[in-house]
């Protein structure tokens, strides 16, 4: 379309730096809030199960004692629990992150992929610094993970679909 700032070229940025064109208009990312933040609650309700689901296939198919001694059963204990609410803090804590990115950065989506996946590598690397045998290690790496996975992706969408590049009035 003529006008559409989409379509200038290298010809084009010569005339409007020649005055041949208005200045592009400014560009703002508008954020829906109620949306973004409906997706950031969904996002921690699913990290928590996910950390549920996590200890109990661990504990209960490949009877491995993750987060709790075998004794304590399928769920485990408190570390269980502990597990997922830190899941869920992490999601609510991401889309905090998320409306902060959106509403100040440039391209916020990149710059949220970066950190949560940094997080996520030193969230997996956590199990092995401490003791345990290495399947109950490499057991706590993959829910740590599939959580952090689960949190960008799940963040990252209700980001994106939460907000949308508006046009300013120049005047």
């Amino acid at each position: 379309m003529v006008g559409d700032y989409r379509d200038i070229g290298p010809e084009d940025e010569y005339a409007r730096a020649r005055g041949g064109y208005p200045p592009a208009p400014p560009v703002q990312t508008e954020v829906n809030a109620g949306r973004l933040w409906a997706g950031g609650v969904a996002a921690a309700v699913v990290a928590a199960l996910i950390g549920l689901v996590g200890i109990l296939v661990a504990r209960a198919v490949f009877q491995l004692a993750v987060l709790a001694p075998k004794q304590a059963g399928a769920f485990g204990d408190d570390n269980t629990t502990r597990l997922c609410v830190i899941a869920a803090v992490a999601a609510l804590l991401a889309t905090g992150l998320a409306h902060l990115l959106l509403v100040s950065t440039p391209s916020p989506l990149s710059y949220f992929g970066w950190i949560v996946g940094l997080l996520t590598v030193a969230a997996v690397v956590v199990p092995f610094l401490g003791a345990g045998s290495l399947p109950v290690r490499f057991a706590e790496a993959v829910i740590h993970l599939v959580i952090g996975m689960a949190i960008g992706g799940l963040v990252s969408n209700a980001a994106g679909s939460a907000s949308r590049l508006a046009l300013q009035d120049p005047r």
